[in-house]
């Protein structure tokens, strides 16, 4: 079983930046693929950014591209998201999930969830 946590949101400035952290527990970390959702009130969990299991290839949603940067530090167990020009749209519940097998975008498709942290970005 593992078990993921996440950190880093918070209330941010439109322009501002974030760095989101999920910690993983288990020792297989390296052999999953991150996936980072976000879920704004009323509305459907979103695929945000995927990263492969070594880090080698990324994955990012239209809305985060040059924005929004995924990263990975195995030896720690945990990844990272990187949210630089932030935007009043970005306000949402930021997860992180984990699934064995290649990126999707899909959430159903992830096997492991963090509980969430909420980021708030004023205008």
């Amino acid at each position: 079983q593992v078990q993921l946590v996440e950190s880093g949101g918070g209330l941010v400035q439109a322009g501002g930046s974030l760095r989101l952290s999920c910690a993983a527990s288990g020792r297989t970390f390296s052999s999953y693929v991150i996936g980072w959702f976000h879920q704004a009130p009323g509305k459907e969990r979103e695929f945000v950014a995927a990263i492969s299991g070594r880090g080698g290839s990324t994955y990012y949603a239209d809305s985060v591209k040059g924005r929004f940067t995924i990263s990975r530090d195995n030896a720690k167990n945990t990844g990272y998201l990187q949210m630089n020009s932030l935007k009043p749209e970005d306000t949402a519940v930021y997860y992180c999930a984990l699934r064995l097998g290649g990126a999707t975008w899909g959430p159903s498709m992830y096997d492991y969830w963090g509980q969430g942290t909420q980021v708030i970005v004023s205008s």
